[in-house]
């Protein structure tokens, strides 16, 4: 679960829009979907982040999104 406490972000599921993500933006994110989260390219972006435990999970960290894909937000 990402909650956003500040400035101003995006949340993307493979395959699908970018979701923007302000304060109070609470974005509940099911086990094994792949996504990133990160700060919109003119403001800064904080979160917490929650894992709910579970049995068989893991957390694994993929490729960092291209240039040309960060840079269609807006």
């Amino acid at each position: 679960m990402l909650i956003c406490v500040g400035g101003r972000g995006y949340y993307q599921e493979e395959g699908k829009e970018p979701v923007e993500m302000l304060p109070g933006t609470v974005i509940n994110i099911p086990a094994n979907v792949k996504h990133w989260h990160g700060a919109a390219s003119d403001s800064w972006f904080s979160h917490l982040a929650v894992e709910v435990g579970g049995e068989e999970t893991s957390n694994e960290w993929c490729d960092p999104v291209s240039n040309e894909d960060y840079n269609k937000l807006r």
